[in-house]
C-alpha cells in the first residue's frame, strides 16, 4: 500500500572527522555581495547533522510521494530514532512491514500518513495494521547539480 516511496537505510560512519570550510557570514541568495567576508572557519558536517549517533541513520529515498516538499527520488534523509514524533513531523514509518516516508498527523483517535504529491491519497492507519513511527527526519541532503 505505501510502497510508492521506498527507503534504503544506511548507518552513518562517524569514526572520522569531516571538517569543511565555512563561510560564516553566509551566502546571499538575493543581491550578490563581495566575498571579502569569507572566513576560513570550518565545521564538521557529520557532527552538525547527526545529534544522536547511536540512534541516527541515513536513508536514500526511492519514489515521488514527497516531491511537493522538495524530496525527490535519490535524495538522502537523516533519520533520528531518539526523537519523540510530533504531529506534523516528517517521519519514516513502518506500515505492515514496509517503510514509507510521510508527514504524520497524530490525532487522539487516528494517525494519518500524508504524502505531498496529489497523485497519492493520505493513508489512515487503522488499529488492525502493524504500524510504527520508526524515526523523525531531521535533514534532507540533495544533489543540486543538474544531471548531464
Amino acid at each position: 500500500m505505501p510502497s510508492e516511496t521506498k527507503l534504503d537505510i544506511i548507518k552513518p560512519d562517524l569514526s572520522s572527522d569531516l571538517p569543511l570550510p565555512l563561510a560564516e557570514s553566509g551566502v546571499q541568495a538575493g543581491f550578490p555581495s563581495p566575498a571579502q567576508d569569507y572566513t576560513p572557519d570550518s565545521f564538521d558536517l557529520n557532527r552538525e547533522i547527526v545529534r544522536h549517533p547511536a540512534a541516527t541513520f541515513y536513508a536514500r529515498v526511492h519514489g515521488d510521494s514527497m516531491c511537493g516538499e522538495g524530496i525527490d527520488s535519490g535524495d538522502l534523509i537523516v533519520v533520528d530514532r531518539s526523537l519523540d514524533p510530533m504531529d506534523g513531523d516528517l517521519a519514516v514509518c513502518c506500515l505492515n512491514g514496509e517503510f514509507t516516508l510521510k508527514r504524520i498527523e497524530i490525532r487522539p483517535d487516528a494517525v494519518w500518513l500524508i504524502p505531498s504529491n496529489e497523485s497519492y491519497d493520505p493513508i489512515l492507519v487503522t488499529p488492525d495494521e502493524r504500524f510504527e513511527i520508526w524515526g523523525v527526519v531531521t535533514h534532507t541532503i540533495k544533489y543540486n547539480r543538474r544531471r548531464r
